[in-house]
């Protein structure tokens, strides 16, 4: 009956030594917090640079031509507002729909959505969904001269108008 004994090599002084366990992890730590600083340094260097898009300001003057007669919208370019001119005076709202944010337009009997079909008074009440509410009114002052001022980011109560000479 033979035995069987284990084989044993020999190693080599040239063969490089194993690497014990616990120093591959103090490597692995090593790096892992080498590698952290590389990406936080990387952020802070993004710090300094604005990470939003410059906007209108929401505050902004309006004149409103001289022929604008009563019952009579004009609506800014480049801008989300209508001003409407009645035999009250004048007051701002917003064009932006209640339902899902489109932009509305002008039509003869107030103003309609092109996205889902909303329509509205030319006071900005519903008279037709799917938007769920009115648009806002915003908040405006007259600053003479046929001139106002008017806050795009605040809101008023509707039937808050100015009056005009």
């Amino acid at each position: 009956m033979s035995v069987m004994r284990p084989v044993t090599t020999s190693r080599s002084r040239l063969d490089p030594e194993p690497m014990p366990r616990r120093d591959f992890l103090g490597i692995a730590a090593a790096g892992s917090a080498a590698l952290t600083l590389l990406f936080s340094l990387f952020g802070i260097g993004r710090l300094p640079r604005a990470a939003v898009l410059p906007s209108p300001s929401k505050k902004f003057r309006v004149t409103l031509p001289q022929s604008l007669a009563p019952g009579t919208v004009f609506m800014p370019p480049g801008r989300a507002i209508a001003i409407v001119r009645d035999a009250d005076g004048v007051f701002a709202i917003s064009t932006v729909c209640t339902h899902l944010g489109c932009l509305v337009k002008q039509a003869s009997d107030g103003f309609h959505c092109p996205c889902h079909g909303s329509q509205f008074k030319a006071d900005g009440s519903v008279v037709r969904g799917p938007a769920p509410k009115s648009l806002p009114w915003l908040q405006i002052a007259s600053v003479g001269d046929n001139t106002f001022v008017i806050d795009a980011g605040r809101v008023v109560p509707p039937g808050t108008k100015v009056q005009v000479a």
